[in-house]
């Protein structure tokens, strides 16, 4: 396995300014840059006498390339295919042919591909249309790339330059993951299937549930679709909040009065019966022993949440507390904390926090107190004991999941840590 990774789109000002500093970094003997030489150079270098060239070839094995100049030429056909130059692209792989079958980014558990599905993931048909005249064959993977992503009339193209196949079973899985619906549409139409001939669910209701994405609306359509080719969904108030569906919830809380203060076990929110398991990486602030109000936090479900509120529940609804005394948490904690907040840290963007303000609005208490243990996707548990929403944001150790905003409006209500 290589020891870095190149990112999605790689910049070669920052990779020759890392040559750089790890060259610095090696003559002044720091442990990390002996390590690397020692594993990467194929000579016994000094650091005396070790050059800008040696540093760039440690570089570039550690990204699973067998040269600086390897590097820079996965830089250069990447780049032109982002630019959609399909000129230099030609050109590239006219000269170095080898590339139409080797990973764009080197590595090998890149899920984007080759050059071909690499462009897949861009919508560039025209790029792909060269490319396969060239002598690019993986189509199939293209065909995935390009519906996760929702580049539809890109997939279309690249099925009928296949040939029409039969899908794989696991067709629907790209866009169930990017919660992609237009792409769950094409797959559908193409005869993708949501049920096996012996009528099992082969369709991945679990990655839809699962997914780190939140796009409330495209999740809805996703799982209606399922059930308009078959599936069946259990009729359950935390199914209706996952389906959007007002109208189920509305009945259920004509047959259960309770139901805005009830709280919901792991496997009510997942059901194992639709291929969920215990997994808890794609949650924010735990799930397990919430309610509905916290569940519409986590997911952007804030129609939901409004409705809810509307009915009468409380801002303050408190989570179940285990035996070790952890939860007993309010959706002001998920507010703070979320995988809402993810996609717009990860793209660094300023996003504000409408949950927090509807439930500061609400009369949320910003200053509750709660303790909370999470089990971190690096399988790190971390535990927070009697803290309030803004001391479990700044103790959060993925800021990624960390909202910002949300502290700020709590700071703004008088929120303390």
């Amino acid at each position: 396995m290589p020891s870095r990774r190149l990112p999605v789109r790689p910049d070669l000002d920052q990779l020759r300014h890392q040559a750089k500093d790890l060259l610095r970094a090696f003559r002044s003997g720091d442990p990390d840059a002996v390590e690397q030489f020692a594993t990467h150079h194929p000579d016994a270098v000094l650091p005396a006498t070790a050059k800008l060239a040696d540093a760039q070839l440690v570089l570039a094995r550690g990204y699973d390339a067998p040269s600086w100049a390897r590097l820079v030429l996965a830089y250069r056909i990447v780049d032109a295919i982002w630019r959609n130059d399909l000129n230099t692209v030609r050109e590239i792989v006219t000269e170095s042919p080898a590339l139409l079958h080797e990973h764009a980014l080197i590595r090998t558990d890149s899920n984007w591909g080759p050059p071909l599905s690499y462009a897949a993931n861009l919508g560039r048909d025209e790029i792909i249309r060269m490319l396969h005249s060239l002598g690019a064959s993986d189509l199939q993977h293209a065909i995935g790339r390009a519906t996760l992503q929702g580049r539809t009339e890109t997939a279309r193209m690249l099925y009928q330059m296949a040939g029409t196949p039969t899908l794989p079973d696991n067709a629907l899985d790209g866009p169930a993951y990017t919660l992609s619906a237009s792409g769950t549409a094409l797959m559908l139409e193409l005869g993708a299937t949501v049920c096996d001939e012996h009528g099992n669910r082969v369709a991945p209701v679990n990655v839809v549930l699962f997914s780190d994405s939140r796009k409330p609306e495209e999740k809805h359509r996703i799982l209606e679709m399922y059930v308009e080719h078959g599936i069946e969904l259990p009729d359950t108030p935390t199914m209706a909040l996952h389906r959007g569906r007002l109208d189920l919830l509305e009945a259920h809380l004509r047959r259960d009065p309770m139901l805005l203060e009830r709280t919901f076990s792991h496997e009510e929110i997942y059901p194992p019966e639709l291929g969920c398991d215990d997994y808890i990486g794609t949650q924010g602030t735990p799930l397990a022993g919430t309610t509905l109000l916290h569940l519409c936090v986590d997911y952007d479900e804030i129609g939901i949440a409004t409705w809810l509120l509307d009915r009468g529940m409380d801002a303050d609804v408190r989570a179940a507390i285990d035996d070790q005394g952890f939860g007993g948490h309010t959706p002001l904690f998920g507010a703070v904390v979320c995988y809402a907040n993810f996609w717009g840290n990860y793209r660094g963007e300023n996003v504000d926090s409408p949950f927090a303000q509807l439930l500061l609005d609400r009369g949320a208490n910003p200053n509750a107190h709660a303790s909370l243990r999470k089990t971190h996707t690096n399988g790190e548990v971390q535990e927070c004991r009697d803290v309030t929403p803004l001391a479990w944001g700044q103790q959060f150790k993925d800021k990624l999941l960390v909202s910002e905003s949300a502290m700020s409006l709590l700071a703004d209500r008088g929120g303390t840590t």
